[in-house]
C-alpha cells in the first residue's frame, strides 16, 4: 500500500486541538491543494472564507451548535458556492437554474476534501462542520455573503492533541457499489454493520460536545440525524441567495 492509500484509509475526525498555530507555509500548501481540486468545467465557483477574528468564530460558533472545536482549531475555514465572481463577469447568464447550486455544491465538497486529506498528510488534523447551516441566514450576514454565495460547510484544522481515535466502521462494499444498477437494502448485512457500530460506540470514549456515552447501531443514528437534518427554512434562503428558483 502506497502512503496516499494509507492515509485516505486510516482518516479519522479530529476534534480535539492543541493551542500551536499552522506555519504560513502549511496554510499555503493546504490552500494550493484545494484549489488545484478537479473544477466543472472550470467554473470555480468556490470561495473560502477563513476565520481569524476572534469574535467572529465565536459567533460562527454558537450559530453553530456551540462546537468548542470551531474556538479551539488554529484554523477555521467555511467553504461557500459562489457564482457571484462568475455572474460579474457573465452578468446576462440566468444562475437561478438548479444546476448552478449542484455545481457549486459539489466543487465546495471536493475542494473541502482535498484540504483535509492534505492536512493530514502533514500530520495535521480536522474535523467538518455541516453545523454553520443551522442559522445560515445569520451566518450569511455575520459573512457579509452577497447573492449567489452560501456557506456549505466548515472545516476546523489543528495539530491534533491526544490519541488519534479508532477507525469509525464504514458500510460494507457490498452494500455501496453495485455492478451495473441498484440494488436494494440487504436486511441482514445491514444487521452486522450495526452490531458494529454498537461495538465501536461502546469502546469510544466520550468526548466534546457530548457528556454521556451513546451505544446505538447505525440504524438509530440514521432516522435521528434525517429527522433533525431538516432544515424547512432552506428552500426560501437559497431562493434569497439567487439558487434553485428554476
Amino acid at each position: 500500500m502506497n502512503n496516499t492509500l494509507e492515509l485516505l484509509h486510516n482518516h479519522t475526525s479530529i476534534r480535539s486541538f492543541t493551542d500551536q498555530p499552522l506555519t504560513e507555509e502549511q496554510r499555503e500548501a493546504i490552500f494550493k491543494a484545494a484549489s488545484q481540486t478537479s473544477s466543472f468545467s472550470l467554473l470555480q465557483a468556490v470561495s473560502i472564507i477563513r476565520i481569524t477574528d476572534r469574535d467572529l468564530r465565536k459567533k460562527v460558533m454558537q450559530l453553530s451548535a456551540n462546537q468548542p472545536y470551531i474556538e479551539e482549531a488554529a484554523e477555521f475555514w467555511i467553504f461557500c458556492a459562489d457564482f457571484n465572481r462568475n455572474h460579474q463577469i457573465a452578468p446576462d447568464v440566468d444562475l437561478e437554474h438548479i444546476e448552478f447550486l449542484l455545481i457549486g455544491s459539489f466543487d465546495a465538497a471536493l475542494m473541502a476534501q482535498n484540504a483535509l486529506t492534505a492536512a493530514e498528510s502533514m500530520g495535521l488534523g480536522g474535523v467538518y462542520i455541516g453545523a454553520i447551516r443551522l442559522n445560515i441566514t445569520e451566518l450569511t450576514e455575520a459573512l457579509n455573503l452577497p447573492e449567489y454565495v452560501i456557506p456549505l460547510v466548515g472545516l476546523c484544522l489543528g495539530h491534533p492533541n491526544g490519541k488519534k481515535p479508532g477507525l469509525k466502521p464504514r458500510l460494507p462494499q457490498s452494500m455501496v457499489m453495485f455492478d451495473n444498477q441498484y440494488r436494494p437494502l440487504d436486511e441482514e448485512k445491514l444487521a452486522v454493520y450495526d452490531q458494529q457500530m454498537r461495538e465501536y460506540y461502546q469502546d469510544r470514549p466520550v468526548s466534546a460536545p457530548f457528556t454521556v456515552k451513546r451505544v446505538r447501531g447505525w440504524k438509530d443514528h440514521i432516522e435521528e440525524h434525517l429527522e433533525r437534518s431538516k432544515q424547512p427554512f432552506m428552500l426560501e434562503y437559497l431562493n434569497k441567495q439567487g439558487y434553485a428558483k428554476k
